[in-house]
């Protein structure tokens, strides 16, 4: 594997706390397929330049993924 395929560990709890809450509480569980169930242990990083927060679903246990995407309106 090279290089660019490997992921690059980022600190989750180096977020602001509200940002770090969003996390956790704005998931999607493909297994349970419901909405906002929320996430526990969770592991940020990045992988082929794009920023991701895994963790695992508050129900069921199952891995639950979401990409980080930068909000572009702020400066607006």
């Amino acid at each position: 594997m090279s290089d660019e395929q490997e992921r690059i560990a980022r600190d989750f709890y180096a977020r602001d706390p509200e940002e770090q809450a969003a996390f956790l509480e704005n998931t999607w569980c493909n297994h349970c397929q419901q909405v906002d169930l929320g996430m526990t242990e969770p592991v940020e990083y990045e992988f082929l330049g794009r920023i991701f927060v895994e963790g695992k679903c508050a129900v069921c246990g199952e891995p639950s993924i979401t990409e980080v995407v930068e909000d572009e309106e702020d400066d607006a």
